[in-house]
């Protein structure tokens, strides 16, 4: 029997991986990584498939000096910045969305973090929205949050929040140098002891080690997050980064694989650069993946949302807004 297949017997006899195993995993034959990742995922979420639509609530002039994003002061880009849309457009914006069929949507924000007029407005569009749907599901990703913002995010029912830690502690210090690894590591924290769902994984082709990955992946598996996104590093001129050679699509087939072996029972959501693959992700659907960002992300452009949901209805998935 190949270390692969013993590997995923463990796993579905409910035992963790160790990271010497997952080390192991770098250099075994793709095809056959994919396959039981996929067997650990359906035996796990079997063929429940988590979605979401992002709207872009503040855009750009960010304080912080993340290497990758084109929303930084510190990088020369070219989009088009905005401050914090008032409470009826998020709500107009938001229920476009809602009347299309989709039943969660997550407003994100540039920057460390947003101020108390910001966050009011916030507040005052999920109560809005929460008033007038039925079974609807907010997220937030407002950067670095106070126990306070929490306590009033869970009152206005939001259910998820998104902070990614991008890489590993030992390599996002190469990322960036205005906030720390460890500040991101207490906003989880407070974001857990409140008991809401956390969503955080991280950002690949930034430079970082297959170790980097794969101590990321062991380090969200200790704070048992429940959704972890997939970013492809989209590389926008402007940025130190912008020479960074895209990921291949077998790369990211590997890395959502090993994801998939340490995080079993997880949502691993394609997120930002899917559009970059040549298949627009349906590989890694097929390897461990199911869960995606639907419609375009922050600054780049998505795909087409209903040839996604077809791709996710021919592989035999089902749209689910509950991530037990």
């Amino acid at each position: 029997m190949s270390f692969v297949l013993n590997l995923k017997k463990k796993i579905i006899n409910g035992e963790s991986i160790t990271k010497d195993e997952a080390m192991k995993l770098i250099d075994v034959p793709l095809d056959e990584l994919t396959k039981q990742a996929d067997n650990i995922r359906k035996f796990y979420c079997q063929n429940k498939f988590d979605v979401c639509t992002i709207l872009n609530v503040k855009n750009g002039c960010c304080s912080e000096d993340c290497s990758f994003c084109a929303q930084s002061i510190h990088n020369q880009t070219s989009i088009k910045t905005y401050p914090m849309l008032s409470e009826d457009i998020i709500v107009s914006q938001s229920k476009q969305i809602l009347d299309g069929g989709f039943k969660r949507i997550s407003f994100v924000s540039s920057g460390r973090k947003i101020d108390d007029d910001e966050f009011d407005i916030i507040l005052k569009a999920i109560w809005k929205l929460q008033q007038e749907y039925d079974d609807i599901h907010i997220c937030v990703s407002l950067g670095l949050l106070t126990n306070k913002q929490m306590k009033l995010l869970k009152k206005c029912n939001v259910s998820r929040i998104h902070n990614n830690l991008e890489s590993s502690s030992n390599y996002f210090k190469h990322i960036c140098t205005t906030h720390s690894y460890n500040d991101k590591l207490d906003t989880l924290k407070t974001i857990n002891d409140e008991n809401l769902i956390i969503c955080s994984g991280g950002i690949f082709g930034l430079g970082e080690t297959f170790e980097d990955r794969i101590d990321l992946a062991m380090q969200l598996r200790n704070l048992n997050i429940k959704s972890i996104p997939i970013n492809i590093l989209n590389p926008i001129k402007g940025t130190p980064v912008e020479d960074n050679q895209i990921l291949s699509n077998d790369e990211v087939c590997r890395i959502v694989a090993i994801f998939r072996f340490i995080n079993p029972r997880s949502f691993i959501r394609m997120a930002g650069g899917r559009t970059l693959l040549s298949d627009n992700g349906l590989k890694a659907f097929q390897s461990g993946a199911n869960a995606c960002i639907l419609g375009n992300m922050l600054t780049t452009m998505g795909g087409s949302i209903e040839d996604d949901l077809d791709m996710i209805n021919q592989l035999g998935y089902v749209i689910t807004y509950s991530l037990k």
